[in-house]
């Protein structure tokens, strides 16, 4: 079944939730849906339209310590792609590289790895990335909170009626 996005009162997006948590929290009177899918279901009284989006009715304070850095996270991070080569391998082909050796102080966190395919991570070795003739399709940086929704996901295109709270345009609220 679709994903349900949980907003703060403020709008901020906090989680993603499954569809059954969300109607829960709805019969609770704790949540307001603000889009849904065009998907029904139906009990022996009620139809109802899957929530896609809800917001909670009282602000939760969150504390934002970023994206936790995971072999997941890093993989969302990046596509899924090697950084060396580009390729899109199978995931258990997948694999992560330093930067920067360890044995050369580099290092564990999200600004010295990358993801990478197993075949360039042993042609690249122990070595600098200088001396392995490899070069990456951009610099490895630690992702904006944001992103953290789509990585808990695992989604690169998120659905539509996520967009204007995922991305918003400006800084007003989205309208309800």
């Amino acid at each position: 079944m679709e994903p349900v996005l949980l907003l703060n009162a403020s709008f901020e997006p906090l989680r993603v939730i499954n569809w059954k948590r969300a109607l829960t929290l709805l019969f609770a009177g704790k949540v307001e849906v603000l889009e849904e899918y065009s998907r029904e279901i139906h009990s022996v009284r009620l139809t109802l339209r899957l929530p896609a989006v809800v917001r909670l009715h009282h602000l939760i304070r969150v504390r934002h310590n970023g994206v936790k850095f995971s072999r997941q996270n890093l993989y969302a991070r990046d596509g899924y792609q090697c950084q060396y080569c580009g390729r899109r391998p199978p995931l258990h082909e997948l694999t992560y590289d330093h930067v920067i050796p360890r044995a050369l102080g580099g290092p564990t966190d999200w600004t010295n790895i990358v993801t990478c395919c197993v075949v360039c991570n042993r042609r690249k070795g122990g070595k600098p990335l200088e001396e392995s003739g490899l070069r990456l399709l951009r610099p490895p940086r630690k992702p904006a909170w944001n992103a953290q929704i789509s990585m808990m996901l695992g989604l690169h295109n998120p659905p539509d009626s996520w967009r204007a709270y995922l991305f918003p345009t400006s800084h007003s609220a989205p309208p309800a």
